[in-house]
Order: C-alpha cells, then sequence, then structure tokens
C-alpha cells in the first residue's frame, strides 16, 4: 500500500488542485464524498484530473484493493465551521487522523496552528503502531505555520513582517479562497444566506473593533477562483474599506506535499 492522505480546510482546495494537477506519479486520486467537496472537485474536472469520489466507510477496503507501488492520493475537506471553536477543530482533526491512519501510509494535514490547537499533532500521532507518518504545514524554518495564510505568504517570519508593516492600518488577508468564501467563516452566529443583514452588520462590528480598516489582496498566481478581485472589491466595499496588494506562492505547500511523499516512498 502506498497511500497519501490529505486532510484540509476548505479555505487551502486551491492549493491541493495545483499539487494534483501537477503530479505525474499519481495512479488514483480518492475524495471523501461530504457535503464540502463540490467547488473542489469541480476545479480538478477543470483541470482534467480523474477522481473518484467514496463514502468515508467504504474507503478501507478500496485502499486495500489498490496494490504495488504506485501512489493512491485520497482527500479529505473539513468543513469552515469547525474554527468557530478552536477546541473543535483540533477535536475533529485527529478523529478524522484516526479514522484515516489505518489505510494511509502518510498524513499531510493542510492546516496550521489555528489558534495554537494543532500545534502538538506530529508529536501526539508520532507513536502510532500502523507507521502511519502525520505531517502539518511547516515552513523554511521548519516552524509550523500560523493559518492558511502564513502558509501563502512564505511562512512564519514574512507573515509576521507584513503585519508589522500594517500594523498602524490593519488588514483583512485574501486569498482567492478567503475571497470567495468569507461569508462562510463563522465570526458570528449568524448564516449570512439565512440572515444577511445581521450577517453583515456584526462582522463588521466584529472587524471594527479589531481595528481592520482594509483588504489584502494576495496574488497566489492560482486562478482557480473566478473573478477573484471582484470580490475582494465587494467585501472592501461592503465594509468601506481600501483594498492592496501582496505577493503569495505555493512554495511551502509544495515542499511539504513532495517531502511526505518522500518520507512515504522511503519507508516502503
Amino acid at each position: 500500500m502506498n497511500t497519501m492522505s490529505i486532510i484540509s480546510c476548505k479555505i487551502l482546495q486551491d492549493e491541493i488542485v495545483w499539487l494534483l494537477s501537477n503530479d505525474p506519479e499519481i495512479k488514483k486520486i480518492i475524495i471523501v464524498e461530504n457535503k464540502d467537496i463540490q467547488e473542489f472537485t469541480e476545479k480538478l474536472a477543470e483541470q482534467q484530473v480523474c477522481y473518484d469520489i467514496v463514502p468515508f466507510e467504504e474507503m478501507p477496503p478500496i485502499i486495500e484493493a489498490e496494490n504495488g507501488d504506485e501512489l493512491t492520493v485520497v482527500v479529505n475537506i473539513l468543513e469552515l465551521g469547525l474554527h468557530m471553536v478552536p477546541k473543535n477543530l483540533k477535536s475533529e482533526v485527529y478523529q478524522t487522523i484516526r479514522e484515516m491512519i489505518p489505510f494511509s501510509s502518510g498524513i499531510l494535514l493542510f492546516y496550521g496552528l489555528c489558534g495554537n490547537v494543532l500545534g502538538d499533532v506530529e508529536k501526539d500521532f508520532s507513536m502510532e503502531e500502523d507507521g502511519c507518518t502525520v505531517r502539518i504545514l511547516r515552513d523554511n524554518d521548519d516552524r509550523i505555520v500560523d493559518d492558511c495564510i502564513g502558509a501563502t505568504v512564505g511562512g512564519c517570519a514574512n507573515y509576521l513582517k507584513l503585519l508589522k508593516e500594517n500594523s498602524k492600518e490593519p488588514a483583512f488577508f485574501h486569498t482567492p479562497m478567503f475571497a470567495h468564501a468569507w461569508k462562510e467563516f463563522p465570526l458570528t452566529g449568524y448564516d449570512f444566506d439565512s440572515n444577511p443583514e445581521e450577517f453583515v452588520k456584526l462582522t463588521k462590528m466584529i472587524s471594527d473593533l479589531s481595528g481592520y480598516s482594509r483588504v489584502a489582496k494576495v496574488n497566489t498566481g492560482l486562478n482557480y477562483v473566478k473573478d477573484f478581485d471582484k470580490k475582494v472589491e465587494e467585501h472592501a466595499k461592503l465594509f468601506g474599506y481600501s483594498v492592496f496588494e501582496i505577493s503569495g506562492n505555493q512554495e511551502i505547500f509544495e515542499k511539504c506535499y513532495h517531502s511526505i511523499k518522500n518520507e512515504i516512498s522511503n519507508s516502503n
């Protein structure tokens, strides 16, 4: 068995699409069926990447049927709402890891510290009897990234530098997926679709209390989200914020992805 599993926040789906689209060594891609995969699978299809969607309970026998040393990648996209309560995020990620270990050679988390709840995940799963490697996104200084923005802008040091440079006029950082999905982000107890007026009102209140006055558009170089510029401008206009642009890249995602691939390959 040569199976890499990826457990990811919905916000980082574009980076996974990019990696899978550019890896010719993958034999098979399996997406765990849930309510958060539609946009992800549509993007894979647009890139002409083949995949299967499988209910979680049917995963083990399907994986066991895969023979040889060729690589199978399993992707499990988790919901944004988990960020509402950090301890719930940790609990769900840990439970998902436990459930995926039996059929995985290695698991890569597309998460950062996320409120300092995932900092010990590699240590907590380092003694698994199944021999499954568990890794989380780390920068070039081997530090776990703070969050999805920290991973996109080059790691902890550069993220801190950007925050300091913009401390007088704090800003929302919008990657393409963040700009697309910010209305789903659990800042308040309200849902945008059911009560947009109250959602916007409370979100703006929280943002203003945090000192935000601008939106930083993070140009990742990925174009899977349509109308990125328009979505950023919509958010900025709604809150009365100005917009400026910074650069992002896929360096950390690529490094971590190929690192765990090598670990899996060397252990077989």
